[in-house]
């Protein structure tokens, strides 16, 4: 498959880039054509102004500011997603991707009084996130995980008839061990190995 890996964090020696460099060794060892994007590497401006915004509901013109990142999703059968999980969600960097990127007329058909929002990014067959949590599984779960949910309910309703989802986080990071985090990485290789 075509699987477009989307990187989230500023540091370069981050655990998270262990994870970057297995999820992306992994999926290419499968036989996947992968392409990975590095937003903080590449200095993607998550935020979206003025006049980006006024455009943002005319076909073509909201494409334009992002275009490559836009070729990107319409490029890919796969997403596969790593970052970490600040504050229960996703990193501003992160979701201000989500915000500029996925724009209507590309990844849905704006809804009309006679007709509901349309999903049009339906090659997207896969969504995988790969993740560190801070917080223990009880308390993510207890905050209830919006950064889960943005991605595993609200971008895959836009996918797919039965996009598959995969969903790993490495709990307690902020007490994590060497061990720990070499058992997360191995989980990541097997199960995406799989996927």
């Amino acid at each position: 498959m075509k699987a477009l890996v989307i990187y989230c964090h500023p540091c370069a020696e981050s655990f998270n880039a262990a994870i970057r460099d297995r999820v992306v060794r992994t999926l290419e060892t499968a036989g996947h054509d992968v392409r990975l994007r590095d937003l903080y590497e590449e200095g993607f401006d998550p935020a979206m102004g003025a006049e980006e915004r006024r455009r943002y509901h005319d076909e073509g013109d909201n494409v334009i500011p992002v275009e490559s990142y836009v070729a990107d999703i319409r490029w890919c059968e796969m997403l596969v997603f790593v970052y970490p999980t600040w504050w229960f969600g996703l990193p501003a960097m992160l979701k201000g991707w989500f915000d500029r990127v996925w724009v209507p007329h590309v990844t849905f058909g704006m809804p009309t009084e006679d007709q509901g929002m349309r999903p049009l990014m339906q090659h997207i067959r896969k969504i995988a996130v790969v993740t560190t949590c801070g917080a223990s599984w009880v308390v993510s779960k207890w905050v209830g995980e919006p950064g889960r949910k943005t991605i595993m309910r609200g971008m895959r309703a836009l996918c797919a008839p039965g996009c598959k989802t995969l969903y790993l986080a490495h709990y307690k990071m902020d007490t994590s061990t060497p061990e720990s985090r070499s058992r997360y990485l191995n989980l990541v290789g097997r199960k995406l190995s799989c996927f």
